[in-house]
C-alpha cells in the first residue's frame, strides 16, 4: 500500500512552552537542546534537525521550510525523511495540534539512550538515522547540587535524614516579586558603585589576611560567636539560591521551585532554574550563575562597613573579621570552574558547552591513549577542552597552594 505524501503546504508549528538553545559543544558534535516545559523533558538535536524545527513557527510551509533547508545544505528532503521527523517531534509532544503522547511508538523507546548520537552525521539527511537524544548530558540547573537539565526527577522521598520540601506553592511569581523589589539594583547606575565597593572590600581583606587567619581561629573557641557567624553564613546561602532566581527571572527565564533540602546534619535552601540554557543571550545565562557568589559578597558589604568604621570591642571586631574571611571565602568557591559549582556553569557558558567536565575527560583520555579519534574532534572542541582541563589543572594547584600557606600561617603563628 502506497503511504500518502506529507503535504507541502503544511505549517508545522511547535507547542508553546517548547524552548531551542543555542548550538553548544557536546563531546565531538555540535548541538542544540530542545526542551519541552510541560513534561520537564529535553533532548539533543544536531544542528540540521535544529535548523528545520526552529522554523516551524506556524508561519512557514514544509515546502518553503525544505527551499531554505535545501539553500543552506544542498539537498532536498523527502517525504520519508519528513514523515520521519514530524513523527518524531509529535511522539515527544512537540507539535502544536497533536495530543500527548500515552505511550512510545511501536519499536521506540519514549526516551533515546544517552549513548545515541545526537548530531547528523555529514551529508546525512534528516531522518530515521539522526534521532533527538534525551539531554542526559546536559548542565545542571542554576542551584547547587540541583539535578540536570534533561528533565524532571521524581521527587525525593522525604525522609528523616534526608528529603527536601517546597517552601513556596508558586515560585516563579515569588521570583517576579523579589525581581520588582531589586530590579534598581541590577541597573549599571547602581552595580557600578556596589562593584567598586566589593572590589575595595577584597582588597582590604586581602591586604589584612593574616589578622582574618588570626580572627577565624579565635572564633572556633567562642561557641556563641561560631553560632552567630554559622547562621548568617546560612543566611547568605540563601540569598544566594534566590538571586540565581531573580536574575533568571530578569533574562527571560522561569523558576520552577524554591525550597528547603536536608542531608542532615546540612540544611540548605534551593531555587530550581529549569530553563538555564534556554535563557536568552550567553551574557545573560552568565549573569545568571554569577548572581550567587555576586550576592554573598553584597551580603558583606555591611558587615565591612562596620568592622572597618565602627569602635568595636576586640571580640566583636574578631568575630565580623572571621565572618567577612569565611563570607569571601564561600562567594569566591562557588565561582571554581569545578561541577557542580557556579563557576562551572560559567566557564561551560564561556566554550559553548555543555556536559564540558565529562566531554574533556573522554578527549583528554584519547590524547594521552595517542587514540587517532582525538584528531576528529573538530578545532573548536579540542580548544575548548584542553582550555578547560589546563583551567581545572591550574585550579586544583592554586587551591593546594592556598592550602599549604594557610596551614603554613597556623603553624608559624600558634602561640
Amino acid at each position: 500500500m502506497t503511504t500518502p505524501a506529507v503535504p507541502a503546504r503544511y505549517r508545522p508549528a511547535l507547542r508553546p512552552g517548547v524552548l531551542l538553545s543555542d548550538e553548544l559543544l557536546h563531546g565531538p558534535d555540535l548541538v542544540h537542546l530542545i526542551r519541552n516545559t510541560g513534561s520537564g523533558k529535553s533532548f539533543r538535536v544536531g544542528p540540521r534537525e535544529h535548523f528545520l524545527i526552529s522554523r516551524m513557527d506556524g508561519t512557514r510551509t514544509l515546502e518553503e521550510i525544505g527551499a531554505d533547508y535545501a539553500g543552506q545544505f544542498g539537498r532536498r528532503l523527502g517525504d520519508s525523511h519528513w514523515r520521519s521527523l514530524l513523527a518524531l517531534l509529535g511522539s515527544r509532544d512537540l507539535l502544536a495540534g497533536r495530543p500527548a503522547p500515552t505511550a512510545a511508538p511501536e519499536g521506540e523507546a519514549a526516551g533515546t539512550p544517552a549513548g545515541t548520537a545526537a548530531g547528523t552525521p555529514a551529508g546525512t539527511a534528516v531522518g530515521t538515522a539522526s534521532r533527538p537524544a534525551p539531554a542526559s548530558g546536559g548542565e545542571p540547573p542554576v542551584s547547587g547540587g540541583e539535578p540536570p537539565v534533561s528533565g524532571a526527577e521524581p521527587p525525593a522521598a522525604r525522609r528523616l535524614l534526608r528529603g527536601s520540601v517546597r517552601l513556596v506553592a508558586d515560585a516563579d511569581a515569588t521570583a517576579t516579586r523579589l525581581h520588582r523589589l531589586a530590579r534598581h539594583l541590577l541597573s549599571p547606575a547602581a552595580l557600578l558603585p556596589l562593584l567598586v565597593l566589593t572590589v575595595v572590600m577584597e582588597t582590604t581583606l586581602l591586604l589584612r589576611l593574616g589578622e582574618l587567619l588570626t580572627d577565624t581561629a579565635a572564633l572556633f573557641s567562642a561557641p556563641a560567636l561560631l553560632l552567630a557567624v554559622a547562621t548568617l553564613l546560612w543566611l547568605s546561602t540563601a540569598l544566594h539560591e534566590l538571586a540565581h532566581g531573580v536574575l533568571a527571572h530578569h533574562h527571560g527565564g522561569r523558576v520552577s521551585e524554591i525550597g528547603l533540602r536536608w542531608r542532615l546534619p546540612v540544611v540548605i535552601m534551593y531555587c530550581t532554574v529549569d530553563d538555564f540554557l534556554h535563557l536568552p543571550g550567553r551574557r545573560g545565562r552568565i549573569a545568571t550563575a554569577a548572581a550567587g557568589a555576586a550576592m554573598n559578597l553584597l551580603f558583606l558589604l555591611p558587615f565591612f562597613a562596620v568592622w572597618t568604621l565602627a569602635p568595636l570591642d576586640h571580640t566583636t571586631r574578631q568575630a565580623l573579621g572571621a565572618l567577612l574571611l569565611l563570607g569571601s571565602v564561600q562567594a569566591f568557591a562557588m565561582l571554581l570552574p569545578l561541577p557542580p559549582l557556579d563557576g562551572y556553569r560559567i566557564a561551560a557558558q564561556l566554550l559553548g558547552a555543555t556536559g564540558l567536565a565529562a566531554s574533556t575527560a573522554a578527549y583528554l583520555k584519547l590524547v594521552l591513549r595517542r587514540d587517532r579519534a582525538a584528531a576528529r574532534y573538530p578545532r573548536r572542541a579540542r580548544r575548548a577542552y584542553t582550555a578547560y582541563g589546563a583551567a581545572v589543572a591550574l585550579t586544583l594547584v592554586l587551591l593546594a597552594a592556598a592550602a599549604a600557606a594557610v596551614f603554613h600561617h597556623y603553624l608559624t603563628t600558634a602561640p
